[in-house]
């Protein structure tokens, strides 16, 4: 240990403070606590929240909370395959989203009630001995410098304390405290409507599934969660306040709207909710990082507000957790807002234009959506776009730890047909054609590349989670396999067979996975390789058509499970020390020319 990283240690104490203990800080911890770094969790309340707030978890969502360790405590408390469905006025359904595919080893809609897993997640801390929360802790200031970041925090007794942490992530929500003192911009947009969310118990309709009902005279939601609870959330009108509509009466009057008796209904509790679509400048200042609704707020319409902050905490978790334990520079933490900054903003477009055609301006407007959207879900291909949730961005990073060839990296610019339907144009339907459009893999997007147009490239992207099989016969997902590491993962090969001393060296002092996979029915007449390497069975064949996609059979997974970079199985040290580069780590080799095209 150098002298800088002594005093370092005698000042810090912990290696990442964690201002906030809502369900991104928790999951961040969670993470943190596996890889064995010290946190310290401070959270202004003196309890973590215990009201129902997101309603709907995804499969992305689901598999941080397995890379925490704690998804089989999760699924209890959550209902697969939750639907979302669109009406008119006159309960037509226009649009329905079913998605029945669980790529990522998860459904991909899930609906749940979210303090009964942030509980899961709070108990989860207990695992750690080297993570602790402190509850009921104010921060009053912060400084940082080279060592690290230095806090001043208060009791609800009064009492002063400073705290010390090498690194500091702000997960203290949309009115960021932190972001504010950081003189951080906070650019978007309000709605002037407010919601008035309803909750109850021992559900008075029992259908399952959300419905999205578009009553021009008052648009309104009916989901069904776990556990006998239902939501409902109606549109606060033009000259209503939350204290009217709160009477008894008037409550009484909405309810009537969905249930056939409101006197009988099991309130559990009303609030009311404005939506706000916001997007931070940046995400990072030093030493200091924003997560979740400090960075990022959204309307509710596709409920990605809350799997948005889980995604920042597994892309920033394992990256925090490689300059903790110096395995990698602290220029690493750049690729954290590289990565996720753009996502976010795509996030926030998508439920805006949702809550745009939900709840359009005008009766005319209502009547217009209706009458084209009942026509487009008359066709065939586009009812399976919508089915399948294919309008729903998924996460591809093109800049930070990844590798493009130059091919790959052309085709981020708009086709031309999503320059005439821009998603900034006037109507709710222009903005859902543009997002249509901009989406190569999408029906218009097949329209405009012609319908045998290549597969996007899979670097950037989150890698598929079938289901397994090890040689002593188990059954398992992929990344309960994998742990929270790096993989390098071959079909029918040894991947680390091409790879020279220097780079096999590297990944084994990460930890990385070496993996061959190759049909169940060969497992046990497979060649030898190399110690370490983990022979599997694609179960499901799914491993096997991914590969089949691809002009390259090697495969480099990053611990978040995004795909850093494919090789051949002559291009792997190459590859390697591309990707050292990126990851600010030190090879111990001398750098060899680039590849010019790696992808």
């Amino acid at each position: 240990m150098d002298a800088k990283d002594q005093r370092q240690t005698e000042k810090n104490e912990c290696d990442v403070l964690i201002v906030g203990a809502g369900p991104v800080g928790l999951t961040l911890a969670n993470t943190l606590g596996l890889a064995g770094i010290s946190v310290l969790v401070i959270e202004k309340l003196d309890k973590i929240i215990d009201y129902p707030r997101a309603i709907g978890i995804d499969d992305e969502s689901l598999r941080a909370m397995q890379a925490a360790g704690l998804a089989e405590q999760v699924q209890a408390h959550i209902t697969p395959d939750h639907w979302m469905r669109f009406y008119t006025a006159s309960g037509q359904c226009f649009a329905s989203i079913e998605p029945r595919t669980d790529e990522f080893g998860w459904s991909r809609r899930n609906a749940f009630i979210q303090p009964q897993v942030d509980a899961i997640l709070y108990a989860g801390l207990d695992r750690f001995p080297k993570v602790e929360v402190l509850l009921g802790q104010e921060l009053l200031q912060f400084d940082q410098d080279e060592a690290g970041v230095t806090a001043q925090v208060r009791d609800a007794r009064g009492l002063e304390r400073t705290l010390g942490a090498r690194y500091m992530v702000a997960c203290d929500g949309g009115n960021s405290f932190v972001r504010r003192s950081l003189n951080i911009g906070f650019e978007g947009r309000t709605k002037p409507n407010q919601w008035i969310v309803v909750d109850v118990r021992n559900d008075p309709l029992g259908t399952p599934h959300i419905g999205m009902h578009c009553d021009p005279e008052r648009p309104y939601v009916s989901a069904a969660l776990p556990h006998g609870i239902r939501r409902f959330e109606f549109m606060v009108m033009p000259g209503e306040t939350e204290e009217e509509l709160s009477r008894p009466e008037n409550l009484a009057q909405l309810m009537r709207k969905v249930v056939a008796d409101p006197d009988k209904v099991d309130y559990i509790r009303k609030r009311v909710y404005t939506h706000n679509a916001r997007l931070a400048n940046q995400f990072r200042v030093g030493r200091v990082l924003l997560a979740g609704d400090a960075a990022h707020i959204m309307p509710v319409w596709q409920g990605q507000g809350y799997n948005s902050g889980i995604r920042d905490a597994s892309n920033l978790a394992w990256k925090l957790a490689m300059v903790a334990k110096g395995q990698a520079g602290a220029g690493l933490l750049d690729s954290y807002e590289q990565e996720r900054r753009a996502h976010a903003r795509s996030m926030i477009h998508l439920s805006e234009v949702a809550g745009d055609i939900f709840a359009p301006e005008s009766h005319a407007a209502a009547k217009v959506r209706d009458t084209v959207m009942l026509a487009l879900n008359a066709v065939p291909p586009v009812k399976q776009y919508f089915a399948e949730m294919r309008f729903k961005p998924m996460p591809r990073y093109e800049h930070g730890v990844v590798l493009h060839q130059a091919a790959t990296q052309a085709q981020g610019g708009k086709t031309p047909l999503a320059g005439l339907l821009d998603r900034s144009g006037n109507t709710p339907l222009s903005r859902l054609l543009g997002l249509m459009a901009e989406k190569k893999e999408s029906l218009l997007g097949r329209l405009v590349h012609g319908l045998d147009a290549p597969q996007p490239s899979p670097i950037g992207r989150m890698f598929i989670q079938p289901r397994v099989q090890t040689l002593a016969g188990e059954v398992l997902r992929l990344d309960d396999l994998i742990g929270l590491n790096f993989a390098v993962i071959a079909w029918g090969t040894d991947p680390s067979y091409g790879m020279d001393e220097a780079a096999r060296a590297f990944w084994q002092g990460l930890g990385a996975r070496f993996i061959r996979v190759m049909p169940t029915v060969q497992m046990h007449h497979a060649s030898p390789t190399h110690e370490g390497v983990l022979t599997i069975g694609d179960t499901q064949g799914r491993i096997k058509d991914w590969f089949g996609a691809q002009n390259r059979s090697v495969v480099f997974l990053r611990p978040d499970r995004f795909v850093a970079a494919l090789a051949s199985p002559q291009e792997v040290s190459a590859v390697t020390r591309q990707l050292a580069g990126l990851l600010h780590a030190d090879l111990r080799v001398q750098q060899p020319e680039r590849l010019e095209a790696v992808a």
